[in-house]
């Protein structure tokens, strides 16, 4: 896929600066980069076939990540707390508030495909699983990354035009600067290059 990035707090700085940090985020580029149109295409498919009435890639593109990104070691709906109150009771749906997507140290991901609402609360994980908490910690982690759609993947997509795109995410930075002390790397992903999704009968059109 196609993407653009953002550097929050001296993110970049500190991906080129320290092996253990540009290591990890590389592995998040090469996921990224490794995801084809027909990757996407196909995933799609099989969801609309599993799951009736999906209206955008946005879970395709969600379980083409995680995939990969299991391949090399992240760990997937990883808990920031070991207070079992702040974990996931048994059954409970993805997506737990006191979860991280991804986790490998030193960085925490999340990928946003959801609700403008929660754009904050999405911003503030990376930071809970960064800095000390008088809530005991399951993971430690120094840096966030976000990935998000941006307004035109949103538009070629036929995502939800109620989820907080990466523009959105990036101007909830600057009133944050002082509560997100801790480096975060956004990536917008980018509309696809040979397809995008009809908002009538939500099947792929070919560009």
């Amino acid at each position: 896929m196609n993407y653009e990035t953002y550097s929050h707090n001296l993110a970049e700085a500190v991906i080129e600066g320290k092996p253990q940090f540009k290591n990890v985020y590389n592995e998040i580029i090469e996921v990224i980069e490794s995801i084809t149109d027909k990757m996407i295409i196909d995933e799609y498919n099989a969801v609309k076939e599993d799951r009736e009435g999906a209206k955008s890639p946005s879970q395709a593109i969600n379980n083409l990540i995680e995939r990969e990104l299991i391949k090399k070691s992240w760990k997937p709906q990883s808990p920031i707390f070991l207070d079992p109150k702040y974990k996931k009771k048994k059954n409970e749906k993805k997506g737990f508030r006191w979860y991280l997507d991804f986790a490998k140290k030193p960085i925490s991901i999340e990928v946003a495909f959801n609700h403008r609402e929660a754009t904050a609360h999405n911003l503030i994980k990376p930071l809970l699983a960064s800095q000390l908490n008088h809530v005991e910690k399951d993971i430690q982690t120094e840096m966030g990354v976000i990935i998000a759609a941006t307004q035109e993947l949103k538009k070629a997509g036929n995502f939800d035009g109620s989820i907080g795109a990466y523009e959105l995410f990036i101007e909830y930075l600057k009133p944050y600067a002082n509560i997100l002390t801790v480096p975060i790397m956004m990536i917008g992903l980018k509309a696809f290059d040979t397809f995008e999704i009809d908002k009538k009968t939500r099947k792929i059109v070919k560009i």
